[in-house]
């Protein structure tokens, strides 16, 4: 018994008052050291969910993800969007180093069909990393992705909104993004396993890689048109 109650304790899941648990759970670098020392030094959980919390899209969310899915692409892992709110620019993906083969974007016709959909692509062994829009989720929707996540051990990052940041949530991590200025992003780490939620940071995202702020804003940061540059 006093065994099994090591083990729990030892669980970054278990809410321990005023103690806090240094988690051991798998992780995938951020690609910004200043988020991921805000994140215990460790940066997007795998096998488990992640919630990017917005007002809208198009203020720096994917350039936030931008370097795991270089990572992840060129290691021959799978991306999936799913229901982006606007269409990914190809060829400013590729200059950017993600590996256009490792990228698939699925577009649902109803949220029965994005469940599904979702749940199989992270339970799949080719999927390193699932960008998913799923609009309103239950919360027993979020519990069954959460477990899918689990089998998969792969890295799931839901864009939903800022609404939703008063609400609980079994997710893992959630961030809250907001825009600043001159393409910052400003995060706020509303939960985050073993750990208290609080901590803030602000992002100087057209600095990342070297790029200017225009050229980094036509990369990632969306909206996206047929006819860009």
């Amino acid at each position: 018994m006093s065994n099994l109650l090591n083990t729990l304790m030892q669980d970054a899941r278990i809410w321990q008052g005023h103690r806090q648990t240094l988690t051991t759970q798998p992780a995938e670098p951020t690609g910004y050291q200043v988020l991921d020392n805000q994140l215990g030094g460790l940066g997007w959980p795998r096998g488990a969910l992640s919630e990017c919390l917005l007002e809208a899209p198009g203020i720096g969310e994917l350039q936030l993800v931008l370097p795991l899915m270089q990572r992840l692409s060129r290691a021959g892992k799978t991306v999936f969007w799913l229901n982006p709110p606007h269409t990914p620019y190809a060829p400013a993906l590729a200059r950017e180093g993600v590996d256009l083969d490792q990228v698939v974007m699925i577009h649902t016709e109803d949220s029965g069909d994005l469940l599904w959909t979702l749940e199989n692509c992270l339970r799949s062994p080719v999927t390193g990393l699932v960008l998913a829009w799923p609009g309103k989720l239950a919360a027993r929707d979020i519990r069954r992705l959460q477990l899918a996540a689990e089998a998969g051990s792969n890295v799931c990052v839901l864009f939903r909104s800022c609404k939703l940041a008063e609400q609980s949530s079994p997710a893992a991590l959630r961030l809250e993004l907001d825009a600043g200025e001159q393409q910052d992003l400003r995060i706020n780490v509303l939960k985050r396993r073993g750990s208290w939620p609080g901590q803030r940071c602000t992002l100087a995202l057209g600095h990342r890689a070297g790029l200017s702020a225009n050229e980094s804003g036509r990369v990632v940061q969306g909206p996206w048109s047929a006819s860009a540059p």
